[in-house]
C-alpha cells in the first residue's frame, strides 16, 4: 500500500460561521446532546472562508490528513500524517489557526514526502499516526515505517532526530517486521501507543494484535511481555483466521484504560473490546461495546442510527471514568458520562445534531463543530482534541 497527496486530500467546504455558533440542533429547538462540550479552537485547514485544500507546499499552520493528536496540560501533539511529520505546540493553543512551534520529520516548516522529503528515515517519517506524551518523553507510532520513535524529552527545535528506536534494527531500516517473520519484537502499521498503569502498549495493526510491555517504554530490541489477540507471537491473522471472537481483533486502531480495565479500538469489527482487571496474557475481552455480542462484526449502515453502534471507530479516549469513541464513518464523536461496561447507548453526541445522523460536516458546510472522518482523540481534563482527518484540521472541544 502507499498513499500520495492526491489520494489523502479530501475537498473541504467551509463557511462564514465562527465558533460561537449555535449547534445546529439547539437552533431547531431540539435537545443539546453536547453535554456541555463546545468547539472552541481549530488547527489547520481554516473553518470559514471557501473551498479548502491543503497548500501543495504546507505551513506550520496547516494540517493535511492528520490521524493522531495528543493533549495534556503542557502540549499539542498532532501526527501531520498527510505530510509525514509530527507537529508541537508548547502550550496548548487558544487561537485559531497559530503555528506549530515545532516540526519533527521534515527539515522544516515548508518540504513535505515521506522520510524527509527523500532525505531518510533516521529523521523522516511515513504517515505517523499515535503519538503520545508520557513522563515528559515524546512518543510517535510511525506507521509506514513500521516502528516506534521515542525522544526523551519533547524537542523545542526542528528536525530532531528520535533517541530511542523500537521495532527496527536500526534508525535506517523501515520494513514490515523488520524484514523477517513476525515475533514478539517487530511491527507492521502501528498505529495506537498508550501507556497504562505503567505499562507500554501498541496496537499493531498490520499483525492484529496488541503488545504490551512491563515496565513502560521498552529498550530496544526487547521482546513484549503481552502478545493479545492472537495464539501466538508468529501468528498474523485477521480474526485468527476465522471468525470475529472475543480474542480476536480485525484492525486494532487505539488504546485506552486504566488500572482496572483496558479497551481496545477493534475499528475492523466496528466495535470497542474490553478486558476487567487488564490481562498479563492472551485471553478474551469481557466486554464489547457497540455489537450486540462477541461474535458479530457487522459493519452499521447508513441510516437508521443509533447511539450504541459504530462504523470504523479509529479511536477512543478514557479519563475520570467518561469514555469517547470517534465513530469515524459515522463523522461524530459519541461520549458516555459513566457505566459504558453495560453496552447502553452514549450520553452525548458531538458535530451531530442528533444521535441518528451521520452526515460528514453534517451534508453542509463545514463548521467549527463539524467533523469530516475523525481519526484520532485525546482528552485532558475540559479539553477535548479531535484529529478531524477529512477536514484537514484538528478541532479542540472545551466543556464549560
Amino acid at each position: 500500500m502507499s498513499v500520495g497527496r492526491s489520494s489523502l486530500r479530501v475537498r473541504v467546504a467551509t463557511s462564514t460561521t465562527g465558533p460561537t455558533a449555535a449547534r445546529p440542533d439547539a437552533a431547531a429547538g431540539g435537545p443539546d446532546l453536547s453535554g456541555g462540550w463546545r468547539a472552541t479552537t481549530w488547527i489547520g485547514a481554516p473553518a470559514p472562508g471557501g473551498l479548502a485544500l491543503p497548500p501543495a507546499a504546507p505551513t506550520r499552520a496547516w494540517c493535511y490528513s492528520p490521524r493522531g493528536v495528543h493533549v495534556d496540560a503542557d502540549h499539542l501533539v498532532v501526527a501531520d500524517s498527510g505530510n509525514h511529520r509530527v507537529l508541537i505546540w508548547h502550550g496548548v493553543p487558544a487561537q485559531d489557526g497559530r503555528p506549530a512551534d515545532v516540526v519533527l520529520g521534515q527539515p522544516d516548516g515548508t518540504t513535505e514526502g515521506r522520510a524527509a522529503g527523500g532525505r531518510g528515515p533516521e529523521r523522516g517519517l511515513n504517515l505517523p499516526t499515535g503519538v503520545l506524551v508520557h513522563e515528559g518523553r515524546l512518543v510517535v507510532a510511525d506507521a509506514w515505517h513500521h516502528r516506534i520513535l521515542v525522544w526523551d524529552s519533547v524537542p523545542r527545535h526542528d528536525d530532531v532526530a528520535p533517541d530511542l528506536v523500537i521495532g527496527q534494527p536500526d534508525a535506517s531500516s523501515v520494513e514490515p517486521n523488520a524484514g523477517r517473520a513476525c515475533d514478539a519484537c517487530t511491527f507492521y502499521w502501528p498505529f495506537g501507543v498508550a501507556v497504562i498503569d505503567g505499562r507500554f502498549l501498541v496496537a499493531d495493526t498490520g499483525n492484529r494484535r496488541v503488545l504490551g510491555w512491563d515496565d513502560g517504554i521498552p529498550g530496544d530490541g526487547r521482546p513484549a511481555d503481552l502478545v493479545l489477540g492472537q495464539p501466538d507471537a508468529a501468528s498474523r491473522e485477521e480474526n485468527r483466521g476465522g471468525e470475529a471472537a472475543a480474542d480476536s481483533f480485525r484492525w486494532p486502531h487505539d488504546l485506552a484504560g486504566t488500572a482496572d480495565v483496558l479497551l481496545v479500538a477493534d475499528a475492523g469489527n466496528h466495535r470497542i473490546l474490553g478486558w476487567q482487571d487488564p490481562p498479563r496474557c492472551d485471553r478474551p475481552a469481557e466486554l464489547v461495546i457497540g455489537q450486540p455480542d462477541m461474535s458479530s462484526s457487522a459493519e452499521w449502515p447508513y441510516g437508521p442510527h443509533s447511539g450504541d453502534r459504530f462504523r470504523f471507530p479509529y479511536a477512543l479516549a478514557l479519563e475520570a471514568g467518561r469514555l469517547f469513541v470517534a465513530d469515524t464513518a459515522q463523522n461524530r464523536i459519541l461520549a458516555w458520562d459513566g457505566d459504558w461496561a453495560g453496552g447502553r447507548a452514549a450520553d452525548h453526541v458531538l458535530a451531530q445534531p442528533s444521535f441518528t445522523t451521520n452526515g460528514e460536516n453534517r451534508w453542509s458546510a463545514v463548521e467549527h463543530d463539524t467533523l469530516c472522518w475523525p481519526y484520532g482523540l485525546s482528552v485532558h481534563g475540559d479539553v477535548l482534541a479531535v484529529a478531524d482527518s477529512g477536514n484537514n484540521r484538528v478541532v479542540l472541544w472545551r466543556r464549560g
